[in-house]
């Protein structure tokens, strides 16, 4: 996974990290977003719509093994499951193509399908704003952030019953060289379930990663992965706006997770590993949006002073967080 060889993506990439550190005091060895997650494990399975409209290798095989990593939202390792900041929730998955797994591609997605802004320098904009308190101003001159912001962001009842999107668009390729854009959703077998605020009041703070090895142990979970399909004129390079949605969807295939990582080893591992947003397999092609290179870049840059920092093996406390 290299970095973008646009210097002022890079640039621009290291300022983000550096601030998203600041923003939320992270400790070294976690991620500066999305730092509470575990890791779980599975396959995925396509389905006949799959191998048509591209000749990825995870599209077309049988099956694929899958790194799956439920996330919660901000910088904070001990960020409370029942804290409104720790919404949107995240999912990424790897697809696992070789023994060694040193070939993969990955999908990065969260709860909700809003983001903020269309650019990197936009979201480094923002992140000042809320730290110079002139967030008010900012969201009136943003219509996107103002309604990444206002979107109601539900607590999951668990990770296996929330919906997740991936907001960048991709041009599946096929074996004829035709291709069609997309945008990725994630839905749950079990259905969407969400808590009330009396619901949230009465559970842990630890409940959506209490939860999740308990229902693995009575069997799995899956999701859905469908194919949202652009139409002439859907911008494909900009995360901030919607299709229509009488767009057509494709299901792609089932991601089935049955097993959790072992703590320890899952903190160990989710040091290591550096998902990529930029997909990087014959099939599936990048769009042009920016914020595909600019994400990388933050992963990467990040995933690198991760992977140099000590390992967190304790299990951190639990402070307030407001």
């Amino acid at each position: 996974m290299p970095l973008p060889e646009d210097l002022a993506v890079v640039e621009t990439a290291g300022n983000l990290v550096k601030t998203l550190q600041g923003a939320f005091v992270k400790p070294a060895g976690y991620r500066p977003a999305h730092a509470h997650g575990r890791l779980v494990r599975g396959n995925f399975t396509p389905t006949d719509e799959a191998a048509p409209l591209s000749t990825a290798p995870h599209l077309n095989n049988a099956f694929t093994p899958v790194i799956v990593r439920f996330s919660s939202s901000t910088g904070i390792p001990d960020i409370p499951d029942t804290d409104p900041n720790a919404n949107p929730r995240g999912m990424a998955i790897r697809f696992v193509l070789s023994e060694d797994g040193h070939k993969h591609t990955d999908i990065v997605a969260h709860s909700t399908p809003f983001f903020p802004v269309r650019t990197g320098e936009g979201f480094v904009q923002m992140l000042e704003a809320i730290g110079g308190v002139t967030i008010g101003k900012f969201l009136e001159e943003n219509p996107s952030a103002a309604a990444f912001v206002q979107a109601p962001k539900p607590f999951p009842s668990s990770f296996a019953t929330e919906k997740y999107y991936g907001l960048n668009a991709f041009k599946l390729v096929s074996d004829n060289g035709s291709g069609t854009f997309v945008r990725y959703r994630m839905t749950p077998d079990a259905g969407h379930s969400v808590l009330s605020e009396s619901d949230v009041a009465s559970k842990s703070k630890t409940y959506l990663f209490d939860e999740l090895p308990e229902r693995l142990s009575n069997g799995p979970a899956s999701f859905k992965l469908h194919a949202q399909v652009a139409e002439e004129g859907d911008p494909t390079d900009d995360a901030t706006k919607h299709w229509p949605g009488s767009r057509k969807v494709v299901e792609l295939g089932t991601i089935k997770v049955d097993s959790v990582e072992e703590e320890t080893e899952s903190k160990r591992e989710q040091q290591r590993i550096i998902f990529d947003p930029v997909p990087r397999v014959e099939g599936i092609e990048p769009s042009a949006d920016p914020l595909l290179d600019m994400r990388a870049a933050v992963y990467l840059i990040s995933g690198r002073e991760r992977r140099a920092a000590p390992s967190p093996q304790q299990k951190p406390e639990f402070a307030a967080v407001t």
